[in-house]
Formats: structure tokens, C-alpha cells, sequence
């Protein structure tokens, strides 16, 4: 029987207390999640999803976790983390959210090992792949905009380039508690665009100022560089939703292209309840 740790976490139908017992979690209005054998929960109700299956395809995810476990992204996770500590304490409790495949997640748990972590997104396939990176997180099925987490109970949240619910999130975090943000920059894989689009269109990206749940602690351009193979860049397109939109000739030219060197260029931001 596989152990669930379903501390913080509510009944998405009704906000009750979920409890652990046998294989499945419980609430007082006797609504029932299974535990599937692979270590998640499914918290995302019918009513609160958009499409049959909703967030990242399955190829989305295999080159993610390809593309990922590589360490290209290594010094956005080092700089989220150095986030998290700059602001005292180590957290208690901490939710990704947006976790896809959970290469983020599994290296927040690592790093604060007694923390209570949870991993959620919005795509079943997403978090089924998640859960065997590690039995210490509690994995769920969610969405970013109903959280299945009690009210006050997260010192930290992560949306590592994925949807802020600035409402939802301020819910959830307790008083001093911080949200640790990552948005692309203008130049964020300029290099990959140039060779995927016919024309790449001038752009000035900034997060959007909070609206008055949350405030606005620290905002921080970062950049590094990158130099992929062919195979890798070919991950780093399937990966995202630009692959979604290429042109076949244009996906010809870059499975042609034996090496690149990209920028990665991303927004570090903090916000505080």
C-alpha cells in the first residue's frame, strides 16, 4: 500500500480536511480520492477542467524530463532556491505548483529535507511521471486556480514559468509567507526562435505588477548561456509549446542544425503575503 502524506490538503469539492486511510483519502462529507499505486492523488474535480486532458502531452513531458535531468536548467533551480532562503527560515511547507514532470520539485525537496513538500499540476500524465522521482512529495492532480490546500498552511509556493493565481496563492500562504516566480525574459531562447519562426516580433517582457493580494518583495533579471547538440535542442522545442506552432520546413531547418548556443534569460521574482 503505497503511504500518502495528505497534511494541508482539503477536499476539492467541499474544503474539508482530507485524512489518510487505507488507500485512499477521506473527508468528513465522505468524498474519496484513491491513491494510485504510483504514489499521486487525483484533486481535480470534472467540473474545474477545460479539456479531457488538460496541461502537457505525454511527448511534452518524455523530452522535458530528458532536457531536464541534463542540468541545462540547473542555475534557475539554484536561484529559486537562494530565493527561498534569503528570506529567512528554511520553509516548513512548500508547494510547486505547475510541477510537471518534477524535476523542480524532487530538487526543492533535496534541498529542504524536512519540509513538507507538494507537487501539483493540472496534468494527470504530468504528475503520474512526477511521482516516481520521489515518495517523500505528496503529488496531486490540480489545478492552479483551486487549490486543494487549506487556507494559511504554505510558508512558500513555486511557479516555475507556470500560471500565478495571485487570489488563490495569497489563500493559501500563511501571513509572511512568499511566492517564488519564474518568467521568461525578451530574450529567453532568442537564438531557437530566430531559426522556428519566419519573423520574431520585438517584445519587452516583465511580470505584471501584483494587484493587491500579494506584494511585491524583489524582482531580478537573470541569464546564462547555453550550448545544446542537435538532440537537445530538438528536446528543449518538444518540450514547450512552441513545437505546438513550428512550420514543418522550419522544424526541418533546426532538426539540420548539428549545435546551438542559446540565451536563457528569465525573471526571478518574489512576492509576500
Amino acid at each position: 500500500m503505497v503511504e500518502f502524506n495528505c497534511n494541508d490538503l482539503i477536499c476539492p469539492l467541499c474544503g474539508e480536511p482530507l485524512v489518510a486511510i487505507g488507500g485512499s483519502l477521506l473527508c468528513v462529507g465522505r468524498h474519496t480520492y484513491d491513491v494510485a499505486r504510483q504514489g499521486y492523488v487525483n484533486l481535480l474535480p470534472v467540473q474545474q477542467k477545460h479539456s479531457l486532458h488538460p496541461g502537457d502531452t505525454p511527448e511534452m513531458l518524455a523530452a522535458r524530463r530528458a532536457f531536464l535531468n541534463e542540468g541545462h536548467y540547473a542555475p534557475i533551480c539554484s536561484d529559486v532556491i537562494a530565493a527561498l532562503l534569503r528570506q529567512g527560515e528554511p520553509p516548513c511547507t512548500l508547494t510547486d505548483v505547475g510541477c510537471g514532470e518534477g524535476y523542480y520539485t524532487a530538487e526543492f525537496a533535496r534541498e529542504f529535507p524536512t519540509a513538507r513538500c507538494i507537487g501539483a499540476d493540472i496534468s494527470k500524465a504530468a504528475v503520474k511521471m512526477a511521482a516516481s522521482r520521489s515518495k517523500q512529495i505528496s503529488w496531486i492532480v490540480a489545478t492552479a486556480s483551486h487549490l486543494p490546500i487549506a487556507d494559511d498552511s504554505m510558508d512558500g509556493i513555486t511557479a516555475m514559468f507556470s500560471l500565478v493565481c495571485e487570489e488563490e496563492f495569497a489563500r493559501v500562504l500563511r501571513k509572511g509567507g512568499i511566492v517564488v516566480e519564474v518568467t521568461a525574459g525578451t530574450n529567453h531562447l532568442i537564438e531557437l526562435k530566430q531559426i522556428i519562426y519566419d519573423d520574431v516580433f520585438e517584445q519587452h517582457k516583465h511580470p505584471k505588477s501584483p494587484q493587491g493580494n500579494l506584494k511585491e518583495i524583489s524582482c531580478e533579471l537573470r541569464s546564462f548561456r547555453l550550448k545544446l547538440s542537435n538532440a537537445q535542442l530538438r528536446n528543449l522545442l518538444q518540450m514547450t509549446p512552441h513545437t505546438l506552432r513550428v512550420k514543418p520546413e522550419n522544424r526541418a531547418q533546426l532538426e539540420a542544425t548539428p549545435s546551438l548556443s542559446l540565451t536563457v534569460e528569465y525573471f526571478v521574482r518574489v512576492l509576500q503575503k
